[in-house]
């Protein structure tokens, strides 16, 4: 626990606790409103073929899960760090002009 807090640049064993329920919380989330926003926009298992239908779910699930990580995150009051977590993760994924756009967009001028 000592090198992940030191990783993370988090504080209190129970700050570390709040970032593990909001990654619990935002992961099944995630799953679960993917689901119901495939139906939404017309995709549903009857519609398409089934192998199909999973590789455009698991596809929507990475965005759902981007935006309520930071979203549920920031309801705990963790912004810092779960934008940091964000924006890290975006990078390494090479998309993290993603995360320089809303930076540029948020900053006080």
């Amino acid at each position: 626990m000592k090198k992940l807090k030191e990783r993370w640049n988090v504080n209190s064993n129970f700050q570390l606790v709040i970032i593990f329920i909001v990654f619990a919380i935002t992961g099944f989330s995630s799953l679960k409103l993917a689901v119901p926003f495939m139906q939404f926009i017309g995709l549903t298992d009857d519609i398409i073929p089934h192998w199909v239908y999973r590789v455009l779910r698991l596809i929507l699930i990475f965005p759902i899960y981007q935006i309520l990580l930071v979203t549920i995150g920031t309801v705990f009051g963790q912004f810092k760090f779960f934008w940091w977590f964000e924006k890290k993760m975006l990078r390494s994924m090479k998309l993290g002009f993603i995360a320089d756009f809303f930076d540029k967009s948020f900053s006080k001028k």
